[in-house]
């Protein structure tokens, strides 16, 4: 009995100790998962982080109007995987969120329900002006004037030129400031002095790079044309355009002559 005892004794001695150590070998795993899942869950953004970073995209844009993607990456990805969900927040501001993948920006525009995308232009006192009905009180409408315009028309046709030569989306669009001032003089004649031709060239430059259209020029007089402008004017408005400048650089001409 006392042998028997003893075995009795050993046997569930084993017994525990097999269980402690399969309870060792499960808390171990566990441990290993939730160690596993809290690494994993840590390395992706939570619903407020990606909520601020949304904001932040919407807010940039609200303030600036366009995002680059060669400029602020992280906002314009945020613009770009979200589009649809900021247009929601939009739309109660008339406002609606464009999307150019293959250029890399994103821009803020008035919706299709207040702009009409029918414009009636008209000449008038030498101007092609576009006469549309559409107002909001949060964008504020700007008119370029004749110079402005033309400059506007040259750099377009330039980016047309070069988005046909290089591809969509491929290169920046470069352009010396003397291209742009041997195009303007095309049209609005020579002055007769080159410090005043490069001086008016540079001043419509600077206007139009408060439009975001172009970048500062750099020390090699050069600069880029920013995406942008492929929204921003419509090819057979400005071909138009500078049809009519041609017009009348040639009636002044023969008059001259």
């Amino acid at each position: 009995m006392h042998i028997q005892s003893d075995l009795f004794s050993l046997e569930k001695n084993s017994e525990h100790k097999d269980m402690a150590e399969k309870n060792f070998t499960n808390k171990i795993v566990t441990d290993n998962n939730e160690q596993q899942l809290s690494s994993s869950s840590s390395s992706l953004p939570n619903e407020h982080e990606m909520m601020q970073a949304q904001k932040q995209s919407l807010q940039e844009l609200l303030k600036y109007g366009v995002l680059y993607s060669d400029s602020k990456p992280k906002l314009y990805q945020q613009a770009s995987l979200n589009h649809v969900e900021m247009n929601q927040y939009l739309s109660a501001l008339d406002l609606k969120l464009v999307i150019d993948d293959i250029r890399g920006l994103a821009f803020l525009t008035v919706a299709d329900n207040v702009c009409d995308s029918d414009e009636e232009y008209i000449e008038n006192s030498n101007q092609i002006l576009a006469e549309d009905d559409w107002s909001h009180p949060l964008v504020r409408r700007q008119r370029l004037n004749m110079e402005q315009s033309l400059l506007l028309a040259i750099l377009r046709q330039f980016y047309v030129n070069h988005e046909q030569q290089a591809g969509i989306g491929i290169a920046p669009a470069v352009m010396s400031v003397d291209e742009v001032q041997t195009n303007l003089n095309i049209f609005l004649g020579d002055s007769g002095s080159d410090t005043k031709d490069e001086k008016r060239t540079l001043t419509l430059l600077e206007k139009l790079k408060g439009h975001g259209i172009v970048s500062e020029v750099n020390a090699q007089q050069q600069f880029t044309i920013r995406p942008i402008i492929a929204h921003l004017a419509n090819p057979t408005t400005l071909t138009a355009l500078l049809s009519h400048y041609k017009a009348l650089a040639k009636n002044a001409g023969e008059v001259n002559g």
